[in-house]
């Protein structure tokens, strides 16, 4: 599990917030349960290197809230729109017991044991994370679909993928397609016969001996040409 550290704030006014923002931190709140909401504050530096991580919104977090610590869930993220800085989020405090509702990502295994995609075959993937509804303490990190002899035809469904104990999809009443796998859609072509390419060598050695012929031709053109002139005009008559 992933840590973070968290400090109360006690700003109240827009200024103070953009103060806190110049200092190098993001304002936001933990909530949930019985206890009371709590203003934080965290090192953008922080939060920004957490963010790159996969399935930052579905892992759960350990807190330390200026020395007392509490699991929670990174729940939503405000960017500035121009800069596509984070701006603020909001932490939802983990409560044993309590449902909670979110998308888990789903990841694709064994790639290279799977004879559809040897053969060329595409996957297509339909959703590429699905929402559930578990468990705060019991919140899958990944789904996980299985390639291994896999061919081209087969599809997956939300009934082939195993879930945790008492974690549903919120999608009831249909088993959903997470992914097929399709045949290829481009079909090579076909290599062009030995005797094609013969011909073709054929045809280029021929080429020269055609020019050298017709360069023959010109030049006994050109001879006789000149032996006309030399003639006596008697001897032209």
């Amino acid at each position: 599990m992933n840590s973070i550290e968290l400090s109360i704030r006690n700003t109240k006014t827009k200024g103070e917030l953009n103060l806190l923002r110049s200092n190098g931190n993001v304002p936001g709140v933990v909530y949930g349960g019985s206890e009371v909401n709590k203003k934080v504050a965290v090192s953008k530096k922080l939060l920004k290197s957490l963010i790159e991580k996969e399935n930052f919104l579905s892992n759960i977090l350990s807190a330390n809230i200026d020395g007392k610590s509490e699991n929670v869930l990174p729940r939503e993220i405000k960017y500035n729109t121009l800069s596509d800085e984070p701006i603020h989020i909001d932490f939802l405090r983990i409560v044993k017991g309590a449902s909670i509702i979110l998308e888990i990502p789903v990841k694709f295994i064994n790639h290279e044991k799977s004879p559809g995609l040897k053969r060329g075959g595409v996957l297509n993937i339909v959703r590429r994370k699905v929402e559930l509804k578990c468990l705060a303490e019991n919140i899958p990190s990944e789904l996980v679909v299985d390639l291994e002899n896999v061919d081209i035809g087969e599809s997956f469904k939300i009934s082939s993928v195993k879930l945790p104990d008492r974690v549903t999809p919120t999608i009831q009443g249909r088993d959903f397609v997470i992914a097929t796998l399709a045949a290829p859609t481009v079909i090579k072509e076909p290599e062009k016969p030995a005797e094609t390419t013969d011909e073709a060598k054929e045809g280029e050695e021929t080429a020269p001996e055609a020019e050298a012929k017709s360069s023959e031709g010109d030049k006994k053109d050109t001879d006789k040409k000149e032996n006309e002139e030399k003639k006596s005009p008697q001897e032209k008559k």
